[in-house]
């Protein structure tokens, strides 16, 4: 009996003076491990490795995991902190001209027309990694592309000589209509199109990660990049083109229905880009289709001349806006 206790008098000892014992609080709530004191809670999980309760029977043992060192892993992308950008905090940045980065958007414009204009997508992703959102937070591109369409509309109105109550008419057409409306309409109809039938099905049914969307904010980003090249061509080019395309003949009709074709064609190209630009959407061509139809319909005006069907499209659009 006094060798018994005297072996277990000298285990305790061990114990309290090494650096590697374990001593668990009254009701298996927490473990300490070594003289560091370091308090862990029972059946806590570090990433592969969870500690055990002292009350399961099992001894703690080295709290290692399968790389062999400790590691704290999250499961889910949800845990990251979310810097969601609101659309009310985007458009009252548009009253602070000094938290606008105006150089910057120019040299975004340029990227459009250039033969990289997948480039500027690349900004997004970078902005996805530090703030969790795809979508500008800097409004100056939106700032300068309005403010461009507001000094294009008083142009057309001074070159077709239109009334100041025709001229308002046509400024809030172009800017209210043909650029935020039809935005937020192309923008809403694309984005509900990627987010429920293009999300890629891994995606879409993996537990170990949380659904991604489309934000709407990114949706509509897409469109402001896409319509730049619209207005250089059909706001810009077309301006001092006008003596030629207003004409009549096969000739005015050509170079007009060229002009709306490549401004067209270029602004679903741009905007196929933007979504393939997101890693977690798949068959993005969808958004290419619109191009094959300004393609039939280019021909078929081509086609149509000799028998009275063609059309000029910049005839057309100054009936419209102006006679």
């Amino acid at each position: 009996m006094d060798t018994v206790a005297h072996s277990r008098k000298h285990a305790s000892r061990g114990n309290g003076g090494g650096g590697s014992g374990t001593s668990s609080s009254g009701g298996g709530g927490a473990t300490t491990t070594g003289g560091s004191g370091l308090t862990v809670p029972a059946g806590a999980d570090f990433g592969s490795t969870t500690v055990p309760s002292p009350s399961s029977g099992s001894s703690l043992g080295p709290l290692r995991s399968k790389a062999g060192s400790l590691s704290i892993s999250s499961s889910s992308s949800s845990t990251m902190p979310t810097l969601t950008l609101s659309a009310w905090q985007y458009w009252s940045r548009l009253t602070d001209l000094r938290q606008m980065d105006m150089q910057s958007a120019l040299d975004q414009m340029k990227t459009l027309l250039s033969t990289r204009p997948h480039v500027v997508y690349k900004t997004s992703y970078y902005r996805k990694q530090t703030k969790n959102h795809w979508a500008r937070d800097d409004p100056a591109f939106l700032f300068l592309q309005g403010i461009f369409l507001i000094v294009s509309a008083v142009a057309y109105s001074v070159a077709f000589r239109i009334s100041v109550a025709g001229s308002i008419s046509f400024l809030l057409y172009t800017v209210v209509w043909n650029w935020l409306g039809m935005g937020i309409a192309l923008s809403t109809v694309c984005r509900e199109i990627a987010n429920r039938q293009l999300v890629g099905q891994q995606t879409a049914t993996s537990t170990s990660h949380v659904r991604q969307q489309v934000e709407w904010l990114y949706a509509f980003d897409i469109h402001c990049n896409s319509f730049f090249p619209v207005f250089v061509v059909l706001y810009g080019a077309q301006f001092f083109l006008l003596p030629l395309v207003l004409g009549e003949g096969f000739i005015p009709l050509l170079l007009a229905n060229s002009l709306y074709a490549v401004a067209l064609s270029w602004y679903w190209y741009i905007t196929h880009l933007g979504y393939r630009s997101l890693p977690f959407l798949g068959n993005t061509e969808v958004f290419l289709f619109p191009i094959a139809a300004i393609a039939l319909v280019f021909v078929g005006s081509l086609i149509g001349y000799p028998l009275g069907l063609g059309f000029n499209a910049a005839r057309v659009m100054a009936r419209f806006y102006f006679m």
